[in-house]
């Protein structure tokens, strides 16, 4: 540890501490979020983590990733009423057929781990089309220097280079074209387009380009990228490999303003192979919460799993059922399939009645998974609005089926969209 770079932070007030932080990085052009909504996202302070509280999240990670990986592969050889049941939208059904890499269940996934008293234990799996990139592989290291600490995700974005290097290759492997790389997001979305960016840049891909979703067009047999202003606009080149950071059940149900359904058409391309995507669509089948109660029914029955994945299924796992089947008198947490950000998310406590609800409606159209309750441990932050006492939840991506950088939120019990950014340093 830097005790001078300490010594400099500590004198200055929390706010002065912060701007010398992030104003940097702000203006750079990376990370320029760190404030959302119009409120601070990004502390100023760091949190200490254990070397053996990080290698076991990294062990965590990569034996559920297996795990995912395992069950992926056989249902995306299953039947519709299946996909169905797990709450997969129809139009993405062709595409969930295509499999190429049946080791890994994604390519960018990141698991959301509770610390209980119990060891680790996994909340979900965001697989499709995670956040908190930048802040876990580039802004986590940056901090860490300024304060002359150790960053727990040093070396990690070389990973990310590894592991677009390595998908292309599966793609080319299976006949496929990667010419034309394209990354794209929403433009108008600073985190959403800066994430989107961020990976382009890290990809090591030198032919690739960003596009904003709302230049991408359908047009016969390919996906292609609208140039031009207006009634103008002409098409350039076919899109052969698209990354997206746009979730395939939003995607399917894309349409234009004339009610064209684009999303659909795309998600046929994609299954006729006429555009390769990443994450793959292994990743989105994963996404789905209610694969995590197929694996704990798996796991419930003694079946499937080697005594090895039961092992860990049993210690990172909570009990997650398609309905509330607890034990009277149990905690437990229902979650939309496919809800993302803490949205429709609602706690009951142990007299059954509603503890806590998010407040949002956006997914609550979903059917439901139901999770026992791990509740996350309490700790105070300095912020901008003075002490906030709140949660701790930690995020450890799997990239390329390896565990990789971590990152740490502060929120209610229910982690939203507007909890904290918290960097975290090895003690």
């Amino acid at each position: 540890m830097d005790e001078s770079n300490r010594s400099r932070l500590t004198e200055l007030s929390y706010a002065e501490r912060r701007a010398k932080l992030y104003d940097p990085l702000r203006e750079e052009g990376v990370f320029t979020w760190d404030r959302l909504y119009g409120q601070e996202y990004a502390l100023a302070d760091l949190h200490r983590l254990e070397e053996s509280e990080l290698e076991g999240m990294h062990a965590a990670a990569e034996a559920l990733g297996r795990i995912y990986a395992k069950t992926v592969a056989v249902v995306q050889q299953g039947e519709a009423a299946l996909w169905a049941e797990l709450g997969l939208p129809e139009a993405a059904f062709g595409a969930l057929r295509l499999r190429f890499d049946e080791s890994v269940p994604t390519l960018i996934g990141r698991f959301d781990f509770a610390r209980t008293p119990e060891g680790w234990k996994m909340l979900e799996f965001n697989s499709d089309t995670p956040t908190g990139i930048v802040e876990a592989f580039h802004v986590n290291g940056r901090i860490c220097a300024a304060w002359g600490e150790r960053d727990p995700n040093e070396g990690c974005s070389r990973q990310l280079t590894e592991a677009f290097g390595r998908m292309l290759q599966t793609y080319r492997e299976a006949g496929m074209a990667t010419e034309r790389i394209v990354f794209s997001a929403l433009d108008w979305h600073e985190e959403d387009a800066g994430t989107t960016r961020y990976l382009l840049a890290q990809s090591g891909v030198r032919e690739a380009e960003f596009a904003p979703l709302s230049a991408l067009r359908v047009s016969g047999d390919r996906l292609w990228v609208a140039e031009g202003p207006g009634a103008n606009e002409s098409l350039s080149g076919p899109i052969d490999v698209l990354y997206r950071l746009h979730a395939l059940e939003k995607l399917a149900e894309d349409r234009d303003e004339d009610g064209y359904p684009t999303g659909e058409h795309a998600l046929r391309l994609i299954a006729d192979r006429r555009v390769a995507i990443i994450n793959p669509p292994s990743g989105f089948a994963a996404q789905t919460k209610a694969l995590q109660a197929l694996i704990w029914s798996l796991h419930e029955e003694g079946r499937f799993y080697s005594p090895e994945e039961h092992e860990a299924i049993e210690a990172y796992m909570l009990p997650t059922y398609l309905e509330p089947l607890f034990p009277e008198g149990t905690p437990y947490v229902a979650k939309p399939i496919l809800g993302r950000e803490g949205s429709g998310v609602t706690i009951y406590g142990a007299d059954g009645g509603v503890a806590e609800c998010s407040g949002e409606a956006e997914y609550l159209d979903q059917p439901m998974v139901y999770q026992r309750l791990a509740e996350l441990p309490e700790l105070e932050v300095e912020t901008l609005g003075g002490t906030y006492r709140g949660r701790l939840l930690w995020g450890c991506f799997l990239i390329d089926g390896r565990a990789s950088a971590v990152v740490a939120r502060v929120g209610g019990r229910i982690t939203g969209n507007l909890s904290y950014y918290l960097p975290s340093a090895l003690t």
